[in-house]
């Protein structure tokens, strides 16, 4: 079956591919524009870009129901052990992992990463996802600022790139662009916006704009709503 992305609002997303489910940056229950609760979503593994409450906020609840590892760096990873995490692995940059989809690299992001508790969460990070079953690349940004190495990103030769476009936290809808312009996705969806009021943004225009100065083919997710790769 071909590789699926599911956006579950904010910055939350799922990947299906090869039989499996890939959880990243659970954040469902305090997510006003989640479709679905932690208790309902499916995870075969779960991956934590970074220790911010909305990226991790659920990774244990649904670690400890499905039984799902969680990969995340160093810090991320002790944390969620220590909050009761029943199996966690380390992500390292640059560091490509074989796992049963596929393969996973964590890749440079620039934001915070300080855990909910307030303590050091390390250094923040992307993904970049190739899956084994169809070769499909997919590379979520998570939440970071415009940088240009995101050009050696692009070099993978992306079927998707994932996007923060709502300013503030996070790169706003003219970086976002120049963010396309670098990666050269075939397809892109944007996230982390209009959960909350300081993340408001016009993604219909954002899209138009893409259309207008890539060839990159941009997708207005609803929250639950999916993009067969």
């Amino acid at each position: 079956m071909p590789t699926t992305y599911t956006y579950l609002g904010h910055g939350t997303h799922l990947v299906h591919t090869g039989g499996h489910n890939i959880l990243i940056d659970p954040f469902l229950d305090n997510n006003p524009s989640a479709p679905l609760k932690a208790a309902e979503v499916a995870a075969d593994f779960i991956l934590v870009s970074h220790g911010h409450n909305d990226h991790i906020a659920d990774a244990v609840a649904i670690a400890q129901r499905t039984g799902a590892p969680c990969y995340g760096n160093a810090k991320v990873a002790a944390w969620l052990k220590a909050q009761g995490a029943p199996e966690t692995k380390n992500l390292y940059f640059g560091g490509r992992q074989q796992l049963p989809f596929g393969e996973v690299m964590l890749t440079l992001a620039f934001h915070g990463s300080s855990l909910p508790d307030g303590s050091d969460g390390g250094s923040p990070g992307g993904l970049l996802i190739t899956a084994a079953e169809d070769g499909k690349c997919l590379y979520f940004a998570c939440d970071t600022a415009l940088f240009g190495d995101m050009a050696l990103y692009g070099e993978e030769g992306l079927d998707l790139a994932v996007l923060p476009i709502g300013g503030h936290f996070t790169m706003g809808p003219k970086d976002a662009l120049r963010a396309v312009k670098l990666l050269n996705p075939k397809h892109v969806v944007p996230c982390h916006y209009n959960t909350f009021p300081v993340v408001q943004q016009d993604a219909e225009a954002w899209a138009a704009a893409v259309t207008a100065q890539t060839s990159a083919t941009p997708h207005l997710l609803k929250p639950g709503e999916s993009l067969t790769l």
